[in-house]
């Protein structure tokens, strides 16, 4: 009764695993929804909107002050130069960007690469527009973009990449050597780029984040998605955007209209205050996630987890081969129901599963107290 497009789409190891948290009433470190609170003045802005009777569609493309604030952003930290009329679509949600990017440029047996491991939602996304994922590997343990890999993903003759930095799950940020590799080879083999920096503020050990769409002209090639969920802490208000010159922003606000038609039109105003509060924020936001991901590295290698450090976002792919013999699926119902702490496991991210067989994936975006319930489970438990 169902399509055979639906039938192949993967089960959500994500969903499935934070439900199962929810049932057995292990500790959630599955799936990266803050526990904390959103900035106070964020909150309020949202509850004045609501009352000032801000509940009716907003125009498709976004409220015209946000996607004004949106694009004195790009500008500011990523370097492009956006159009807020022409250039910039507020969505909801990131997952709605990527959705309506994939399907705005590929047609039915277009290819799309997209390096392992990836977020899940890239697959649906891919096989709802009726295009063909292309795979491979990035390096493990560094997981990197390796040039005679990307060589040969392209010579397959793809229609777009996706490239995801600061990467989840492994927390890797890309470098501008690995970007201008891939900015040569879009223009090379004419391919549409689309970039999921939803993690774009977090990054740790001076590490940078660069938008490829900043390099030479990749602009003009580019679509560039991202959203408030992960930099202040709203991830249910789903609110993202997407950057793109004027003939591909065009493309996906047609995907956009007849899909979501509008994004939350109060939070729309919420969310231009959230644009609006000082650098400090930011600097600040990423000290508070830098303790609690080093309280977590040390936790876990004091267990026998073995990773390599994260760069950014908020997660550690963590390998537990010296711990046990069970497969990932295995291991993370283990660490659920036996140990009380919820993960997700690292095949899922894998189109090929013999990939992440022995990983799984820990988030730290939780209190202080979150985290280190999770310690004293796992220190009390495993084994």
């Amino acid at each position: 009764m169902v399509s055979t497009k639906m039938r192949s789409f993967p089960e959500s190891a994500i969903r499935d695993m934070s439900l199962l948290a929810d049932e057995i009433g292990a500790v959630n470190l599955a799936q990266g929804s803050p526990d904390f609170s959103a900035p106070a003045a964020v909150k309020r802005a949202g509850a004045d909107a609501i009352r000032e009777d801000y509940n009716q569609y907003e125009v498709t493309t976004g409220y015209p002050a946000l996607r004004e604030s949106i694009a004195a952003k790009a500008k500011r930290f990523n370097g492009l130069d956006a159009d807020p009329e022409d250039d910039v679509t507020v969505v909801c949600g990131s997952t709605e960007g990527i959705v309506d990017a994939i399907v705005a440029v590929t047609d039915p047996g277009d290819k799309v690469i997209i390096p392992e491991p990836f977020y899940e939602s890239y697959i649906p996304a891919t096989i709802i527009s009726g295009a063909r994922p292309v795979h491979f590997q990035m390096t493990d343990p560094e997981f990197k973009l390796v040039e005679e890999q990307l060589k040969k993903a392209f010579s397959s003759r793809p229609r777009a990449i996706v490239l995801n930095t600061p990467n989840n799950p492994t927390g890797r940020v890309v470098s501008k050597a690995e970007l201008g590799l891939v900015a040569d080879l879009c223009t090379d083999y004419d391919v549409i780029a689309i970039t999921d920096e939803i993690y774009e503020y977090i990054t740790y050990d001076s590490k940078q984040h660069v938008s490829l769409a900043s390099m030479g002209d990749m602009y003009e090639r580019t679509i560039t998605v991202s959203g408030l969920s992960k930099t202040f802490s709203v991830t249910g208000w789903r609110l993202g955007y997407v950057v793109a010159n004027k003939d591909l922003s065009k493309a996906v606000r047609t995907i956009h209209d007849y899909t979501t038609v509008c994004a939350p039109t109060p939070l729309q105003r919420a969310a231009t205050v959230a644009l609006g509060l000082p650098e400090s924020y930011y600097r600040g936001l990423a000290k508070t996630y830098d303790k609690k991901r080093r309280f977590m590295m040390s936790a876990l290698e004091g267990l026998g987890f073995r990773f390599s450090r994260p760069e950014g976002a908020y997660y550690i792919f963590a390998d537990y081969s010296e711990l046990s013999d069970l497969d990932d699926y295995a291991f993370a119902e283990h660490l659920a129901r036996k140990v009380g702490v919820a993960t997700v496991p690292g095949s899922s991210f894998y189109a090929d599963r013999e990939g992440g067989k022995t990983k799984v994936r820990f988030t730290y975006t939780k209190k202080d107290a979150t985290l280190e319930e999770a310690v004293a489970r796992m220190n009390k438990n495993l084994g």
